[in-house]
């Protein structure tokens, strides 16, 4: 073969595997409900829908967060010492139990899902109650309340003067999220379900 066969080849090669991976992305987001449910897991639900009730905060925004943070994940650890399901720092939970927003468990760990789902879930509701709409909520949720508070002042839509690309785009994320967990588990926390 000459070289310019090996580069078409080449070529037929690498749009071969763009066209596979671009088809499964589609069937997985738009396809059939059951191949979604694999992209969009639900566990926890229990811990999700009492935790929820308590803190007066959408089961599907957790699960949307949840799933942004950790994947479902439990044993997740970042490099900066976020924990477990929706990535709580240790000292967001102190301030959370401060405040009086949280009750500290006992014995539990912030790697316990119950635990954190209770803290993240608290942490949700004061964002939603500091910045009143969601979408500020979930950017503070992802970069911090002070670097929110700057970008709250330049008014109009949070997204647009959010200048970390990472939250812009965590935003988005887990906007669509709450919408396809709303979609594909209608029956998993119908009092909330969106009209």
């Amino acid at each position: 073969m000459t070289r310019s066969s090996w580069k078409a080849l080449y070529r037929l090669l690498v749009a071969g595997v763009v066209l596979v991976l671009a088809v499964s992305a589609f069937v997985f987001l738009k396809g059939p409900a059951f191949l979604q449910r694999r992209y969009y897991p639900l566990r926890y639900e229990h811990e999700i829908a009492a935790a929820s009730e308590r803190h007066r905060v959408s089961p599907y925004l957790v699960a949307a967060v949840i799933e942004s943070e950790s994947g479902f994940d439990a044993s997740v650890v970042s490099e900066a010492g976020a924990v477990g399901l929706m990535q709580v720092l240790p000292s967001t939970a102190e301030e959370l139990e401060r405040r009086g927003l949280a009750a500290p468990s006992k014995g539990a760990t912030l790697s316990d899902p119950a635990v954190n789902i209770e803290y993240g879930t608290a942490y949700l509701r004061y964002l939603v109650e500091r910045y009143h709409e969601i979408e500020t909520a979930v950017a503070a949720y992802n970069a911090g309340p002070g670097r929110v508070d700057v970008w709250a002042e330049q008014g109009g839509d949070i997204r647009e003067a959010i200048d970390y690309p990472e939250t812009r785009h965590y935003v988005v994320k887990v906007v669509r999220a709450r919408e396809r967990y709303e979609e594909l588990y209608p029956d998993a926390f119908p009092e909330w379900r969106s009209e």
